[in-house]
Order: C-alpha cells, then structure tokens, then sequence
C-alpha cells in the first residue's frame, strides 16, 4: 500500500476507534478523535503530517 493510502486508512481508524471507545467506554476517547481531526486539518493547510513523517522514516513507498 502506498504513503497516502495508509495515511488514509490509519487517520480512518484511528477515528474510528475512538468514537467507538467513546460512546462505549468514556467519552474523553473523544478528545483522541478531535486531536486526529485537528491534525488533519493542520496537515492541509501547511502540507506536513507528523504520521507521514513516521511513515516515511520506516520506509513506506510513496
């Protein structure tokens, strides 16, 4: 899977989850979603991802 796809699929996931933990187990998971949400959100204006920067440091193809 490419840089994109999985960045896509992680930040998917990674929502995902934590609205599930946070209507079953406590909603401060929520906070965890929010966080994800506002990287996001960073990442489109500026261009830069803390996750693809990860990605890419353990070798994943653009």
């Amino acid at each position: 899977m490419k840089l994109n796809g999985l960045l896509r699929l992680i930040a998917g996931v990674f929502v995902l989850g934590a609205v599930v933990l946070g209507a079953t187990v406590h909603p401060s998971y929520n906070y965890f979603a929010a966080f994800v949400a506002v990287n996001l959100i960073q990442s489109s204006f500026s261009g830069w991802c803390p996750m693809m920067a990860l990605l890419r440091r353990l070798g994943v193809q653009e």
